[in-house]
């Protein structure tokens, strides 16, 4: 078993001030492969401290200086880029071959993306005589998943990098490895002392100490939308600012002239990617009831078709576990409570996967016959588990694909134009049509409950940076 019990504060890995170890576990096999510390308000207190002590020298940093300093991070994450890989598929299950693919690669796109965008970014603009500045906001709070790690801490660093913003990182105190390593590629790279802090730890103990705390002055959380409402409570009392990336129940809408088989095989697949654990996945399958029968067997034959596999072991296009007992818990319960209320088991069901009698995996599973009553169709159930809700005219499944509490992103399939039209009329942050690949210069985030932030590319810049206008500047 590997230890990792220090933090990085200040340009330095620190002994946390009160010393409490936890086990970290593979959920592949349910045994502990290593140990992190718990950190407290205390250790907070000291990672805040630094951010702030090196808020005014680095934030009048020049925009050369800054996108030199993410260049030198992304030649260091790609030089790490299989160590990386290699503990997101230990610490949360990720199969190596997406791990190798898609988890690790994305946080070095950000790093890369965010340097080339910085370089062309215009931080002052007239408008008459008044100069608008773009100043970058302070110190900044963040707060990470277990799901997609290394993206999440790679599109929050690399803008408050690019802004000229300091930090405190708390990882997920369930895939915290990686975060280790970023961090030590960040120190290698040169980041001056005190702009990047990490502590580890969990919500209650250093969550809400560093949500809480003056100093900082903006936190931008993903995560759930329970633990979203707890972070913009404890943040309110000081008025900073809240950035939030939240759940999702995202509709995907089949429509009548989509080419069934690519639409209907290939929601499926995207929905099942990384065991169903993006809060972006396409889990609610809108398909015309007229084409009910063909859609559901072409679903059927394709989660079959889905390999469930050790994650060091796994071949291209398999799954891996859920990333831990309580998530595994919930998918289940929630798959039983899908038999209970009514929907058809078209594949899959409750359990672990023929073969597999130990580690948190669970069955590819699809549920047709679906309303958007059920607790299926309502909650996000963050495993592989698709319902499929028929309609009877666009106009039906448009409000139906609205009727959620959620809108982070939405999926439309069919002829181009139709397509386009459609999703002009859904309630959600990002609407991805006919299977389009990911754009990284594209705003992520999402409308209602699924947060009120945006990541990625310029907007995601934007985040961190607060508009001062200076009036009678350009008189």
């Amino acid at each position: 078993m590997k230890d990792y019990l220090q933090f990085y504060i200040n340009g330095e890995w620190v002994d946390p001030v009160t010393p409490r170890a936890i086990e970290v576990e593979n959920p592949a096999t349910e045994e502990s492969f290593a140990r992190i510390s718990l950190g407290a308000k205390a250790d907070v207190d000291k990672a805040v401290a630094a951010a702030k002590a090196a808020f005014p020298s680095f934030s009048r940093t020049s925009v050369d200086y800054r996108a030199d300093l993410l260049d030198n991070i992304a030649a260091g994450f790609q030089a790490r880029l299989g160590e990386i890989a290699e503990a997101i598929s230990d610490e949360m299950g990720a199969p190596m071959w997406l791990a190798q693919a898609a988890q690790a690669p994305i946080g070095l796109g950000h790093f890369a993306n965010t340097a080339a965008l910085l370089r062309n970014y215009e931080f002052e603009e007239m408008k008459g005589t008044t100069l608008l500045r773009k100043e970058p906001i302070g110190v900044c709070g963040f707060i990470t998943p277990w799901n997609w790690p290394a993206n999440q801490i790679a599109c929050k660093v690399a803008p408050a990098l690019a802004a000229g913003c300091t930090m405190v990182l708390k990882p997920s105190e369930i895939a915290p490895l990686d975060a280790m390593i970023v961090a030590e590629i960040l120190h290698e790279a040169g980041v001056p002392a005190g702009v990047f802090n990490l502590v580890n730890g969990d919500g209650p103990g250093v969550g809400q100490a560093l949500s809480s705390h003056p100093d900082v002055d903006m936190m931008s959380f993903t995560g759930s939308t329970r633990a979203g409402v707890l972070v913009a409570q404890a943040a309110a009392p000081t008025v900073k600012r809240v950035s939030q990336e939240l759940g999702g129940k995202s509709p995907n809408i089949v429509l009548p002239d989509a080419d069934m088989k690519k639409a209907v095989g290939g929601g499926v697949l995207t929905m099942m990617t990384n065991s169903g654990q993006s809060c972006n996945a396409p889990s609610r399958m809108f398909v015309p009831r007229e084409k009910r029968d063909e859609a559901v067997a072409i679903a059927k034959a394709t989660a079959e078709s889905v390999k469930v596999m050790m994650p060091r072991e796994a071949e291209k296009g398999a799954i891996g576990p859920i990333s831990n007992a309580n998530q595994y818990q919930k998918v289940q319960d929630l798959i039983q409570k899908g038999i209970e209320e009514g929907a058809t088991l078209v594949a899959g069901g409750p359990g672990r996967p023929e073969g597999l009698n130990r580690g948190y995996f669970a069955r590819p599973t699809v549920f047709a016959d679906v309303t958007n009553d059920m607790t299926i169709a309502r909650e996000e159930i963050f495993g592989p588990v698709l319902t499929m809700i028929n309609y009877d005219s666009l106009d039906e499944a448009i409000e139906m694909a609205n009727d959620t509490e959620y809108g982070l992103s939405s999926y439309v399939q069919g002829p181009a134009e139709q397509a386009a039209e459609v999703g002009k009329k859904i309630r959600a942050g990002q609407v991805v049509l006919n299977g389009a690949g990911i754009d990284m210069n594209a705003p992520f985030g999402g409308f209602k409950m699924s947060g009120n932030g945006r990541e990625w590319g310029e907007f995601g810049l934007e985040e961190f940076l607060e508009v001062k206008a200076m009036i009678g500047a350009g008189a």
